[in-house]
């Protein structure tokens, strides 16, 4: 007779001879490979309703725009759509117009950069003029016929469509745009702190520093370099009167998480008053260095509560020859200094770097409440609430 199994219900208790180092790494591989299929799958399927997005908006431009239909095209197509697939989402009027400028803020771009291309192969020396009044024409039905077949990047799939609508609306520019589409894959931002870089104008600022990368530092790595570096930085983080660099040094470092995130992803921080002491009895002492886990560099920061003046490079000169000679081993790449100061003449910085030796930048640094530290503290509203909340409990 053949064992009956049990299915009564009993705890499951764990076995104390299920255990090792093997144990564990099977574990560990299985949970990374099971939060790796999670992502794969919730990519591919934000992938495939932003493909149905993009199609939309490209059919949509070529209708709406062709048989010049007015607003209520899209609340009229919403109402059939809904109809058909009643409960599915994504269909709301609102929703196919930002279809509709999604797919067309991009194609245009796409279209214009197509444009520059024919024009670039032609020798008519008529391309130029012509170029322009093509940037300048309303005639919008023939230019999108050159770009129908535009496909959604690949890389628009790793982002959410929410995320996509606050990009191409805020963004003045498709160079704008696909800066913050690589910054959120890059950095993996959520759809506030995308905002939150967007309101403090991250764009504007990136690779803004007045450097001499370009003459000190090999192709393409100059390029790397500058884009780690942006101005002005933004220290509205600190809430005290700041007099001299000694003060704004503790600041800094009294709030390193938030400094760093300023700085921006692959900065590490090393130390502070790092003393150098020479041969000859000289002490020197570089205000902060840091390490770029990703460009493999070190970078000494001097920092100034002054206005930039042409001495302050020959300091930080001779400081990235300290670091280069005593710290940077043979697979790093060349230490680069940076000094942040309270303001810049650019003209004064770029004379100041002729003759120097080592790759050197200068930004700025701005302090006070910032836009997005403000966004932080809660509104008039939200404090007479609870001012009215704590009031009624006082009162019981």
């Amino acid at each position: 007779m053949a064992h009956k199994k049990d299915n009564r219900p009993a705890f499951v208790k764990r076995d104390s001879s299920v255990a090792g180092k093997e144990y564990a790494q099977l574990l560990g591989a299985l949970k990374d490979r099971f939060r790796k299929s999670q992502i794969k799958a919730a990519v591919k399927v934000n992938t495939t309703m932003l493909e149905f997005y993009w199609e939309m908006g490209r059919e949509v431009a070529r209708l709406y725009e062709k048989a010049k239909y007015g607003s209520a095209f899209f609340d009229c197509l919403s109402l059939d759509l809904k109809r058909e697939f009643p409960g599915q989402t994504g269909f709301s009027a609102a929703n196919i117009r930002y279809a509709y400028r999604w797919y067309t803020f991009y194609n245009q771009w796409n279209i214009n950069r197509q444009q520059v291309v024919d024009d670039l192969h032609s020798d008519e020396m008529g391309n130029l003029q012509r170029l322009v009044e093509d940037f300048k024409s309303d005639d919008m039905e023939n230019r999108h016929q050159v770009g129908d077949d535009f496909e959604m990047p690949t890389d628009f799939g790793l982002i959410p469509w929410g995320q996509h609508i606050d990009i191409f609306t805020k963004s003045k520019s498709v160079e704008e745009a696909l800066f913050y589409i690589e910054e959120t894959i890059k950095n993996s931002w959520s759809r506030p702190e995308l905002n939150a870089e967007m309101d403090d104008d991250l764009y504007g600022k990136h690779g803004k520093a007045i450097t001499n990368f370009d003459e000190k530092l090999p192709t393409p790595y100059s390029g790397l370099a500058k884009e780690i570096l942006k101005s002005p930085y933004d220290f509205g983080f600190i809430d005290k009167k700041i007099v001299n660099e000694r003060q704004l040094e503790d600041e800094l470092a009294n709030n390193i998480t938030r400094f760093l995130l300023e700085l921006g992803q692959g900065f590490a921080y090393v130390g502070r008053q790092m003393e150098l002491k020479m041969p000859g009895g000289q002490t020197f002492i570089p205000d902060m260095v840091f390490y770029h886990t990703r460009l493999k560099l070190y970078i000494v920061v001097e920092l100034k509560v002054t206005p930039f003046i042409p001495e302050y490079a020959g300091k930080l000169n001779f400081y990235v020859s300290a670091l280069d000679e005593l710290l940077k081993q043979d697979d790093d790449n060349p230490t680069i200094g940076l000094l942040i100061c309270k303001s810049k003449d650019n003209t004064v910085v770029e004379w100041s770097f002729r003759g120097m030796n080592r790759p050197l930048g200068v930004a700025e640094y701005k302090l006070g409440m910032t836009k997005k530290a403000a966004e932080m503290l809660p509104s008039e509203s939200e404090l007479q609430r609870i001012i009215d909340t704590y009031d009624a409990s006082t009162e019981k």
